[in-house]
């Protein structure tokens, strides 16, 4: 916990807070959590988006709480606190969507771990968002995504998943990118 503690950089703070979670639950042969929205948007926008609040995605709601509230965190509402660590997580989705999401793992030192949406899924994310909540921020940031992550990109399955009835957002891809290959 002092290693947090010690950390400036807010999403450095973020991602070694989740490696800890994770160590923790594996400890009890639970699953990692993945995290999701706001705080995966911060890390593959390399900061330029951040946000204050950690979305996890995670099943075993009483797992998670029980290691939260004994490393100090405590319940408000839907969100858990540290107060000495200024964190704050909240657990929204109970898994990611699709058996072939993809995880990026990103190695914080020995034995510490943490699990972030694919950038595939979450370009997808954001563009549900962006086309049906009128998210003008959101289509920033898939633009600022695909255009720092063009080459990278599995555009097939993008497109595979941005057609599906549930998501229905291919045009807006097809149109972000097009404005990036401008």
């Amino acid at each position: 916990m002092e290693i947090i503690k010690k950390t400036e950089s807010p999403l450095k703070r973020q991602l070694l807070m989740v490696a800890l979670l994770t160590r923790l639950l594996k400890r009890v042969n639970k699953r990692a959590p993945v995290i999701i929205g706001g705080c995966a948007l911060s890390y593959y926008s390399r900061e330029v988006y951040f946000t204050s609040d950690i979305d996890l995605a995670y099943a075993d709601r009483e797992a998670l709480d029980t290691v939260l509230k004994s490393i100090g965190f405590e319940k408000e509402g839907r969100y858990w606190a540290h107060e000495g660590l200024k964190v704050v997580i909240e657990a929204p989705a109970s898994s990611l969507l699709g058996q072939d999401s993809s995880i990026e793992v990103v190695e914080l030192g020995e034995n510490l771990q943490c699990f972030i949406i694919g950038i595939e899924d979450l370009v997808i994310d954001r563009l549900n968002a962006f086309k049906h909540w009128k998210s003008e921020i959101d289509g920033e940031m898939v633009e600022l995504l695909i255009r720092r992550y063009r080459n990278d990109l599995d555009w097939s399955y993008l497109e595979k998943k941005t057609i599906l009835p549930e998501n229905n957002t291919l045009s807006e891809l097809l149109e972000l990118k097009k404005k990036v290959d401008l």
